[in-house]
């Protein structure tokens, strides 16, 4: 008997083991889906940079001016799996990305998959880059391959067990890796709100701060940008749809003029991490700010679960 019951325990095991390791293998974008990926043209690949929001965690910590465009890495991301730490992307050949081909930019954007076949931790927002336009992405790339290389790897990740077995990231991506939209616009939504939706949902990747998260890290469409706790544990991220506690008293002027020029409509000013973003998309064309006010007030009004805002701003 007991040879039989050791025999099913073994069975069971190695069938498990199977199971995982499909269900968690790397599943890169086909040849069809590369086809898709020309060379990019960096002057619009620019534009891209600032509304995916690259320096904000690439560059150096705390950098000004021209060394906003140094991607050397190491600003490290506090969340309750651990700390992670932004890699250098800068065009080094060596601890960079200079070596990387489209192929490889497109799969860890889209997929989550660093060139090694391995899978990215989804503190990177591929996420939300999932849903970004190839030609998009082929820009990004030839843009960033202008900015200057900058040496040495960004200290790595310090991540709790078992977060740190980097094969169940499959797991979490089959579950919330998807380019579908989070929120369906009403049948009259206009065309700017549908083309801020893409810059909202997609690049801009608006929902990684502003939407809460289940206890695996993923988003919640249900509570699409209604607010949630700081990861930094200081403060919470505020609601930023037309619900109670959002910004449902906010005209589109008034949104787009923030995201312009860091003032509120009481003529408060932007604080804490939206800092960075604000500046980020204020170079961005002023269309662009138009339509993601305009989506901003289309998408379903939500009451906001978070209320502290200290240090973490609008």
């Amino acid at each position: 008997m007991l040879p039989r019951i050791v025999a099913a325990i073994i069975l069971v095991v190695a069938v498990a083991a199977v199971a995982f390791w499909y269900l968690t293998m790397p599943r890169p974008l086909d040849a069809a889906a590369l086809s898709q990926y020309g060379p990019g043209d960096a002057k619009r690949g620019e534009r891209i940079f600032w509304l995916s929001g690259c320096s904000s965690c690439h560059a150096r910590p705390k950098s000004t001016g021209d060394a906003r465009l140094q991607l050397a890495g190491g600003l490290e991301l506090k969340t309750a799996f651990g700390i992670f730490v932004a890699p250098n992307i800068s065009s080094d050949k060596k601890d960079g990305i200079g070596s990387w081909t489209i192929a490889d930019f497109a799969n860890a954007l889209k997929r989550g998959i660093a060139p090694d076949g391995s899978h990215l931790y989804p503190a990177f927002p591929y996420a939300s880059y999932s849903r970004m336009k190839p030609r998009d992405i082929s820009d990004l790339f030839a843009f960033l391959k202008t900015l200057p290389p900058v040496a040495g790897k960004a200290p790595p990740h310090k991540i709790n067990f078992p977060f740190n077995i980097r094969r169940g990231i499959g797991l979490w991506q089959l579950l919330y890796l998807k380019d579908t939209p989070y929120v369906r616009l009403p049948e009259n939504a206009s065309a700017q709100a549908k083309a801020g939706q893409y810059l909202v949902e997609g690049p801009g990747h608006c929902g990684e701060c502003h939407t809460p998260r289940s206890f695996l890290g993923g988003m919640k469409p249900d509570e699409w940008l209604a607010g949630a706790p700081n990861p930094s544990g200081k403060g919470s991220i505020p609601n930023i749809t037309p619900g109670k506690g959002g910004i449902g008293d906010w005209s589109e002027k008034d949104i787009a003029y923030f995201l312009e020029s860091g003032f509120t409509p009481d003529f408060d000013s932007v604080g804490g991490e939206m800092v960075d973003v604000q500046q980020n998309i204020a170079k961005l064309p002023a269309s662009d700010r138009d339509a993601i006010a305009a989506y901003l007030k289309a998408i379903p009004p939500l009451p906001g679960a978070y209320t502290d805002t200290r240090d973490s701003g609008h």
